[in-house]
């Protein structure tokens, strides 16, 4: 036979209804305020100390990639000739060395007439040259916009007051001093000169 089933006494159903009233407790308004406000505090810790770090992790990205435009422009101005009254066929005649081919006075320096960067023959056409990633071409006139979204360039060409090229001391107006600045996106400027004799 069965055992009769024992009705659960009253003193067990309080302890129940104590213990499901106690685990069911919620929240209260003034407790999840402080939650989120302790919260958002601790977010903006957390933002304001990453913040500059992800800035600076793009940095060095910005330099090697303004590195590689420098010093592609400052190898294209470098395989131009001296001066527009040098000859393009390897030095046989230089500027200077007689009065029928004077070189360029200094405050002539830059582009000759319409010439464009396309067209550029010699160094110091490439005076007061500035140029945006929109402006920026390649040797065969493709634009690098893509590859340089932001990055600006500017060059300066001067006659050196006095060059010592590899030992070698060069009077005025036998050097011209170049200047490449690269600006990147976050606003840095990176420089590179050279030196370009008359030879």
């Amino acid at each position: 036979m069965l055992a009769p089933v024992s009705k659960p006494s009253t003193t067990d159903k309080a302890d129940f209804s104590r213990a499901c009233s106690a685990s069911q407790r919620g929240v209260t308004l003034v407790e999840l305020v402080v939650g989120i406000t302790v919260l958002a505090i601790a977010l903006s810790l957390i933002t304001a100390i990453l913040g500059p770090l992800y800035q600076r992790s793009t940095d060095p990205w910005h330099q090697v990639r303004a590195t590689e435009l420098g010093q592609s422009l400052m190898n294209e101005i470098l395989a131009r000739s001296f001066d527009e009254n040098s000859a393009r066929s390897g030095g046989l005649l230089r500027c200077g060395e007689s009065s029928d081919l004077p070189c360029t006075e200094p405050e002539d320096l830059g582009p000759d007439g319409t010439e464009t960067r396309l067209t550029f023959n010699d160094v110091d056409d490439f005076d007061g040259f500035v140029g945006n990633a929109a402006e920026l071409t390649n040797l065969l006139g493709a634009s690098l916009m893509a590859d340089y979204v932001n990055y600006q360039v500017a060059v300066r060409v001067t006659y050196a007051a006095t060059a010592q090229v590899g030992g070698i001391v060069l009077s005025a107006d036998q050097a011209k001093h170049i200047q490449v600045t690269v600006i990147t996106p976050a606003g840095s400027n990176l420089v590179f000169s050279a030196y370009r004799g008359n030879w």
